[in-house]
């Protein structure tokens, strides 16, 4: 099957759904939808004398919007030193995304890492390729776009960054610093434990790289912030900046005076706090709340959405996560609809996305079915375009 949306494969059948809860932008409703062309093109209330699919009672919900998951990275490393094809990986991804009721994906991808010798130095240039093959290949059933992850501390950022910058699919760039010590990895107790972890690396190993980067950051950072900045705002359409793990007020500002429009991870109350007095969009894990907490020790999604300071999730690196974080917002305070707005319509605007991310008339009909398992939100099939994806 051709899973590609450009107009000469986007069906032209009518397909009616029935008897489903549907999720709007401010309101629940159970009735009825029709979709025409890969457009939205009828809702309303109740279901009598309507003839279509019956959902019974099942919701419907828009496609899930991701901004930043580096879930392509476990497929291309599923173990320690193990390192998969990267084509496979990618359709690995893919098919992971769609099933978690993701039809949009900004692909989060590092550019640069504080580990030299990480699997991200060898696949950025293969990923987007392949990516970008798939795609045209018609064999992607949610729509890549992409969230270039910049490692300030990387000696040539600038040179590695730039041949993408005139990527279409190129929707937000971060801004990183993960040198130990700061934002992320303040307590430097957590960092040891993480990369003895995940990065298999040994505690003589942890040593000696807490200096190198420390080195790295004083000579690099500073530069390649300035000038990833002008690469950016120059842009013919200037592409979103999001600044990476604030931890301080400084940090927040700093971000501010640049033109960050998008704070992600805020690791403190205190710096998300200040991102929502200075108009940004604040972005949280999704597996940050299904866990209760941060696995770095940092301050948790539940209780910024509490403090109402959570205005997108992102699953990160668990791509189920985002659904059932989003309904477990419930239990802070957002109502249904403010929810899922957290995993679509938000996320949708920020991005400048302005033809989907909510079910409405005339927008893109990505859509999910999804049903309940006691508490638990289930996806049953997900929509691209009006075409089953899932």
């Amino acid at each position: 099957m051709n899973f590609s949306s450009d107009a000469s494969t986007i069906p032209d059948s009518l397909l009616t759904i029935r008897n489903a809860r549907i999720v709007r932008a401010d309101e629940v409703l159970t009735g009825s939808m029709q979709v025409s062309q890969g457009r939205i093109t009828e809702l309303g209330e109740g279901a009598a004398g309507i003839a279509g699919e019956d959902w019974q009672g099942d919701y419907l919900l828009p496609g899930l919007v991701e901004v930043h998951t580096d879930n392509l990275e476990k497929h291309l490393m599923p173990r320690p030193k193990v390192h998969w094809p990267v084509m496979p990986a990618i359709l690995a991804h893919d098919a992971q995304i769609v099933a978690a009721g993701i039809t949009t994906v900004l692909d989060a991808i590092a550019v640069g890492d504080i580990d030299p010798d990480s699997v991200r130095m060898q696949t950025l240039q293969p990923c987007v390729a392949g990516l970008r093959k798939a795609e045209q290949a018609g064999l992607l059933r949610a729509q890549h776009l992409l969230h270039m992850r910049l490692e300030l501390a990387e000696p040539d950022l600038l040179a590695m960054f730039s041949p993408f910058l005139q990527d279409e699919r190129l929707k937000l760039v971060s801004l990183m610093d993960h040198t130990p010590g700061q934002r992320q990895w303040t307590d430097l107790s957590h960092y040891r434990v993480y990369v003895t972890g995940k990065r298999g690396w040994s505690e003589q190993k942890v040593d000696k790289m807490l200096g190198l980067l420390l080195e790295r950051q004083q000579r690099h950072v500073a530069e390649n912030r300035q000038l990833v900045i002008q690469a950016c705002q120059q842009h013919a359409h200037p592409i979103p900046l999001a600044s990476h793990d604030d931890t301080t007020p400084e940090h927040v500002h700093e971000g501010v005076a640049e033109g960050v429009s998008i704070s992600e991870f805020p690791t403190s109350l205190l710096a998300a706090q200040t991102a929502r007095q200075q108009g940004l969009a604040i972005v949280m894990g999704a597996p940050n709340r299904v866990r209760g907490g941060s696995h770095s020790g940092n301050v948790s999604a539940g209780e910024l959405a509490r403090h109402d300071l959570l205005d997108i999730l992102s699953s990160d690196y668990v791509p189920a996560s985002l659904l059932q974080a989003a309904f477990m917002l419930q239990e802070d305070g957002y109502d249904l609809p403010k929810a899922i707005a957290t995993v679509s319509r938000t996320p949708a605007r920020v991005l400048g996305l302005d033809d989907r991310g909510e079910i409405a008339v005339g927008l893109k009909a990505d859509f999910i079915r999804v049903r309940m398992l006691d508490q638990l939100p289930v996806v049953v099939a997900a929509w691209r375009d009006g075409r089953q994806i899932a």
